[in-house]
């Protein structure tokens, strides 16, 4: 068994959750095994993007976890960054 920790957060509350997992876990199963979704329903099991310390994982049905990964699931953007910066260089200049 290996430690591990899956993490998600909204503006209003954040869970981390700690949990030991099976040697040659990947990423997408210890979220399921986790139960996050108890916590966070909409997280869609099906359409979520995680990465590991901040490092989005491209493949998480791929990704054999080690001790001591934190997975962290990421919240869909709100606004395009490029978009965003846009807006507060337009506000600025006004």
């Amino acid at each position: 068994m290996i430690s591990i920790e899956v993490a998600y957060a909204t503006p209003e509350k954040q869970k981390i959750l700690s949990l030991d997992v099976p040697e040659g876990t990947t990423l997408s199963e210890a979220v399921e095994l986790s139960g996050i979704q108890t916590h966070f329903p909409e997280i869609d099991l099906n359409e979520y993007k995680a990465g590991i310390w901040s490092k989005a994982e491209k493949k998480p049905q791929e990704r054999v976890l080690q001790t001591g990964d934190r997975i962290e699931i990421y919240r869909p953007l709100q606004i395009d960054p490029k978009e965003a910066r846009r807006n507060r260089a337009s506000k600025a200049g006004d």
